[in-house]
């Protein structure tokens, strides 16, 4: 039995039986790719893709519980346990259309001819069960070294699925790897051909180099490559380096801050941001949290020097939200370090402790309500209930008045008469 360091027990477990059950059955089976990448590397194994000699309708056969996956491509999804695997003929790959897939492929019995059509040496290492390790191109080599190498031609490779030149920076800044010259090289030649990869796929390898340990580092290179100016929707904004150097610095768990900041640092308003990650396909729940950190940025530096900090801080908590207002405050310090001025000291300094006193975040946390000011005044409900009524709020959040029934009517009488 091969042991697994870096892979859940139970899914290395089950699919060492996937891998051992085509053995059974007569037929070669490895795992390959990433999974073998990541346990080399010590790094943590999430999926465990197998190759095999095996045809799709072979595997099929071989295991009960079975999807046809992409089974013209070869790749047939195997259910074991509660995992499922992705079980993938030795193949070889016809001419590539729109720069992205294969047209046709051509399944093989050879498991080198399958690991020559891979994009980089470090996934082009295969691991049998007994533990060995099968690696014609090197790969375990560049790893030792810390470079990323295309397999083969790196013009080839890239023509073939232009994605892989956006993989390739991702892998060097997740990694903390060179880029082997002859790559870059090929990189900087092939690169107008990003122009043909959805969005959709581009922000994704954008959003696994944003999650990694060295975001700079990528983001360094996308810009010198000239990647992002040639994708489908370009990118073309110079960004102040001075605050995208500061995104490393910023926990991989506040990846939404580590966005808000690089379009900070690239001139962008709340909306232009918004604009632009819809443009780029991100989800609507992580645009508007990036778009909103910017969006109490920009309340803030508009803030009236005559009203007191804490009234127009409370304003624009319970504008936003708390979570949202935290988050700008935390990247406000990053900025400040590289800007000093920019912000409000006074907010900078006290705006965690006023939110933390909030006592109240919402209307119907009042003690008072619609109704009682329309019972007060006769007059009927509209707008000027909820202008109050929001001047209600911010004074209790502020604990300029408690939330007190009694008080509140005879602050609503005052407002009212003045």
């Amino acid at each position: 039995m091969v042991t697994w360091k870096q892979a859940d027990a139970d899914m290395a477990f089950h699919s060492e039986a996937v891998v051992s059950k085509l053995l059974e059955h007569g037929h070669e089976a490895y795992w390959v790719g990433g999974c073998v990448r990541d346990e080399l590397m010590g790094r943590p194994v999430h999926d465990m893709d197998i190759t095999t000699s095996a045809l799709p309708e072979e595997v099929e056969t071989v295991f009960e519980r079975t999807v046809p996956t992409g089974i013209k491509h070869g790749t047939v999804t195997v259910l074991c346990g509660s995992f499922a695997y992705e079980v993938t003929t030795y193949r070889v790959e016809g001419a590539y259309e729109n720069h992205r897939r294969p047209a046709e492929v051509e399944f093989v019995r050879d498991l080198k001819e399958d690991l020559k059509r891979r994009d980089f040496t470090i996934n082009a290492i295969a691991r049998a069960v007994d533990g060995t390790i099968v690696d014609p191109f090197e790969g375990t080599m560049d790893l030792s070294k810390g470079v990323v190498r295309c397999v083969g031609n790196a013009r080839t490779r890239f023509q073939e699925d232009a994605l892989r030149m956006v993989r390739c920076i991702r892998f060097a800044s997740v990694f903390g790897f060179g880029i082997a010259y002859r790559t870059w090289r090929a990189l900087l030649e092939e690169r107008e051909g990003i122009r043909y990869i959805a969005m959709e796929r581009f922000r994704v390898e954008l959003e696994k180099l944003m999650e990694g340990s060295r975001p700079c580092r990528g983001l360094h290179l996308l810009h010198r490559s000239g990647l992002l100016s040639d994708a489908k929707i370009p990118f073309t904004y110079e960004p102040d380096r001075d605050l995208v150097s500061v995104i490393d610095e910023i926990s991989p768990e506040n990846t939404i801050i580590r966005w808000a900041m690089l379009l900070y640092a690239c001139g962008l308003s709340a909306q232009g941001a918004h604009n632009s990650l819809r443009s780029w396909t991100f989800a609507n729940t992580m645009r508007e949290q990036i778009a909103g950190i910017l969006s109490v940025g920009e309340a803030v530096g508009a803030m009236n020097t005559d009203i007191p900090y804490q009234e127009q801080w409370v304003s624009v908590v319970l504008q936003h939200g708390r979570e949202t207002a935290e988050r700008w405050l935390f990247m406000a310090g990053y900025i400040t370090r590289r800007h000093p001025g920019v912000y409000p000291s006074e907010i900078l300094k006290n705006g965690d402790a006023w939110t933390r006193e909030m006592e109240i975040y919402h209307l119907s946390e009042l003690s008072v309500t619609g109704k009682d000011l329309m019972d007060l005044s006769g007059r009927r409900g509209g707008p000027w209930i909820g202008e109050i009524l929001g001047i209600l709020l911010v004074k209790v959040a502020s604990r300029i008045l408690p939330n007190d029934r009694e008080i509140l009517i005879d602050e609503v009488k005052r407002v009212m008469i003045t």
